[in-house]
């Protein structure tokens, strides 16, 4: 199987709604990481149940090609983006019913014409904002949570 025919599968798994699909473009023991997951996931199983949590959300997902994929037959960086509306609640994110379009990369290391492992590289913040949880870049509110967060202070001279 060539990459790109690889990668194309890889975004469908994505797309598809089915947790079974991960096992057609993943080896079993497959090591995923995304800036969501709050350590490295083990197994087709924990990768499903991870886009299953993305799906609950925002059923309309789909993953989309966005250029050319690198590679050198062992690794490949794959330029993506996820485009969704949240139409549930989300863990402990409510609602908003906006739409996204988050822009990612997924490198990945291949074995035997599978992903044995794969990370996701996309602008969370950026994502927070489209959902409505953070304020827009340059704007008040994101200047005002930057001060109370101590970006911009200065200590007193002497």
């Amino acid at each position: 199987m060539d990459v790109d025919r690889l990668i194309d599968r890889w975004e469908a798994a994505w797309s598809s709604k089915d947790p079974d699909s991960f096992a057609r473009v993943c080896v079993r023991e497959v090591h995923y990481e995304d800036p969501l997951t709050d350590e490295p996931l083990e197994g087709v199983d924990e990768l499903a149940r991870h886009a299953e949590r993305l799906w609950a959300g925002f059923p309309d997902a789909r993953l989309e090609r966005t250029g050319e994929r690198l590679s050198n037959g062992r690794f490949v960086a794959a330029p993506s983006k996820l485009l969704a509306t949240q139409k549930a609640p989300l863990e402990s994110l409510p609602t908003s019913n906006r739409f996204i379009v988050v822009h990612c990369v997924f490198y990945c290391e291949l074995r035997r014409q599978k992903l044995l492992r794969v990370r996701a590289f996309f602008d969370l913040y950026d994502a927070a904002t489209q959902l409505g949880v953070l304020p827009g870049h340059g704007t008040m509110g994101e200047k005002a949570l930057l001060l109370l967060r101590g970006f911009g202070l200065r200590a007193g001279r002497s």
